[in-house]
């Protein structure tokens, strides 16, 4: 279907291989559209080949598997274009409505965001024009007659709806290099095709169920129009989802410059590991600060005492225990020193998960400290903002 850029690794379903070094997952949600194109399908083979009797759901489940094959191969476009540019695809998704490259760079120019974007469409009406070809070489009212004419349909249609101009669809990616050519702005492009994938998410839901009934006449039954609108809400909701997803992450791209430990750190004293928790305390309100370093007795480093375990000991025990019960050993990884930014911090941080990290200046003195909830609350603002 699209594109993604994000920050989290998630986990990503059932790995089914690793085409040019990208690992491919199949979600749980894909075989219950698996399942749903097959009864559907399988019921439309009735009135087409009515001698096939039950083996048409085995046809109609093949039909699946091969659509989804022809969505793997528009999302591999966009693995292959990303893996030139340079921009370090993570993942291939299939999913409950069609694939997602998950790529972790964006395009450094409004051409190659507008080329990585189109690609996938592209490669989904080469597919079809190839399937219509071979449908034209066997008689259409046979299995394979029925599988490649719907593999042609199904492949125009997934082009088609790709290239609709919003987020998080390929056309969104599309309008977003055009409105960045034209602005000379990324962020102005991807408010564009934000705003343009929620009018779409608003137009499929409401405009799906009618042209479906328009479309079926009287003729469509009750259940059919239950199943028209709640496949039109998925849509719409996944639709508009993404499109903030998109928006945040770019919010979050934009913001990642200005990421720095020196404008986050708290003020933090330095208390020996004996030192009662209460009067560790009293120092850190004196001093205005907001962390606490254990240091040995040369004034070393050696530990970080947790936030949450201070916060846990009632106030009348604090006199009774030592800080050391309640930090952390200093390990290599939870030093950062004040000159890195950016997505190297968020590399730092995801080489070793803590809670608390000690900031440190370049001669090695004690800067501060920098917790993990500064640092959320940093970013959700960032990717907050509309």
């Amino acid at each position: 279907m699209s594109e993604s850029r994000g920050q989290q690794e998630r986990p990503g379903g059932i790995l089914m291989g690793r085409p040019f070094g990208v690992p491919v997952y199949v979600t749980p949600s894909w075989f219950v559209i698996a399942a749903l194109i097959t009864w559907i399908f399988g019921g439309q083979l009735t009135e087409v080949l009515p001698e096939l009797g039950g083996t048409r759901y085995l046809v109609s489940f093949s039909f699946a598997v091969a659509f989804y094959a022809s969505v793997l191969v528009h999302e591999l476009a966009h693995t292959v274009v990303a893996l030139r540019q340079e921009l370090n695809p993570r993942r291939i998704q299939l999913q409950f409505f069609g694939g997602v490259s998950e790529i972790e760079k964006e395009a450094p120019t409004p051409a190659r965001e507008f080329w990585l974007a189109f690609v996938g469409p592209l490669l989904s009406l080469v597919l079809g024009g190839l399937f219509y070809l071979a449908f034209l070489a066997v008689r259409p009212a046979s299995v394979p007659g029925v599988l490649l004419a719907g593999l042609f349909v199904s492949n125009l249609v997934v082009a088609a709806f790709n290239l609709l101009p919003g987020l998080p669809l390929d056309g969104g990616r599309i309008l977003r290099a055009l409105v960045w050519g034209l602005t000379g702005r990324p962020m102005t492009g991807t408010v564009a095709a934000v705003w343009a994938g929620r009018v779409l998410a608003l137009v499929v839901l409401f405009g799906l169920p009618v042209l479906a009934a328009a479309r079926g006449g009287a003729e469509r039954s009750t259940t059919d129009s239950l199943i028209d609108s709640v496949l039109a809400a998925i849509l719409a909701v996944i639709i508009w989802n993404g499109a903030g997803g998109a928006l945040r992450n770019a919010r979050l791209k934009q913001a990642l410059p200005g990421l720095r430990p020196v404008g986050l750190a708290r003020r933090a004293v330095q208390v020996t590991a004996d030192t009662p928790l209460g009067e560790a305390v009293r120092r850190a309100r004196e001093a205005e600060a907001g962390a606490m370093v254990v240091v040995d007795g040369r004034g070393e480093p050696t530990g970080l005492v947790k936030e949450a375990a201070v916060n846990a000991v009632p106030e009348h025990r604090r006199p009774w225990v030592q800080v050391g019960a309640l930090a952390r050993d200093l390990e290599p990884g939870l030093r950062l020193g004040t000159e890195l930014s950016g997505e190297e911090l968020l590399a730092a941080l995801r080489s070793t998960p803590a809670t608390e990290y000690l900031v440190v200046r370049p001669d090695g003195t004690v800067y501060g400290v920098l917790t993990l909830t500064d640092l959320e609350r940093y970013l959700s603002t960032a990717m907050g903002r509309r």
